[in-house]
């Protein structure tokens, strides 16, 4: 496996769908909520060995837009565990010099966790080793439709030409601004969709699906994906050195 972020075959930006937790639970005849508890350890292990490794930028979708369709218990219970994993790791991640962001729409979350968020992104702004980000109340749609309704509201104030409207302008406006598109996806527990997650920025990474639920994902797990990762011949529409000559492939 690469060892540091030096090493071209390391993906610079892996996206984790954390999915699993509550099947998880239901198969060891636990309530859903403790499947969601032992999610969280298992983010913590792998963000040390996402340090470790060199990886610099890691993104983990945990809780969707489409998500409070589940039953008040779980949602309260999912807010407070974003609570809780703020209030409990921030200082362990900013001694680890890694950065937090929180993606996601916040008009409708409880005002005591839009405080947490916007405290743990001020603590660790300036950290450079690894650069975190939490999906929570996402959705990728959301994150499109709101990136154009801000670039028309600035063609309606004659700020923007529509003409001057590129890929590179779409991009400064979504929430993932500054940081670069994911090299490689994973998802867990057997589910072969990315599920409104990262829908522009994925457009070339490369994707690995496992039947391991999230919270028995380990660093094993992790290590397996970026081996995987790096036997890939990522051409990203060209050729690339394991191309035959004249191969349009």
């Amino acid at each position: 496996m690469p060892e540091n972020s030096d090493t071209p075959d390391l993906p610079k930006h892996v996206a984790i769908i954390m999915d699993g937790n509550g099947r998880w639970a239901t198969e060891r005849g636990l309530p859903r909520h403790a499947g969601h508890r032992q999610g969280v350890s298992t983010l913590r292990d792998l963000l040390r060995e996402a340090v470790d490794v060199g990886v610099k930028c890691l993104t983990v979708f945990s809780f969707s837009t489409e998500n409070w369709k589940r039953p008040e218990a779980e949602v309260s219970f999912l807010m407070t565990l974003l609570q809780r994993f703020v209030e409990s790791d921030l200082a362990e991640l900013h001694a680890q010099n890694v950065r937090v962001r929180v993606l996601g729409r916040r008009h409708n979350l409880p005002r005591k966790i839009v405080g947490l968020i916007e405290q743990a992104e001020r603590v660790t702004a300036d950290n450079t080793a690894l650069q975190l980000q939490v999906a929570f109340n996402y959705g990728a749609r959301e994150e499109l439709a709101d990136a154009a309704s801000r670039l028309a509201r600035r063609a309606v104030d004659g700020t923007l030409d529509p003409a001057s409207i590129t890929t590179e302008v779409m991009d400064a406006e979504l929430l993932t601004a500054g940081l670069p598109d994911p090299d490689l996806v994973i998802r867990t527990s057997g589910e072969y969709r990315i599920s409104n997650f990262l829908l522009w920025q994925s457009a070339y990474a490369e994707f690995v699906f496992t039947d391991v639920f999230w919270p028995d994902f380990s660093i094993d797990h992790l290590r397996d994906a970026l081996d995987a990762y790096s036997r890939r011949d990522r051409r990203l529409g060209g050729l690339t050195n394991r191309s035959e000559p004249g191969s349009v492939s």
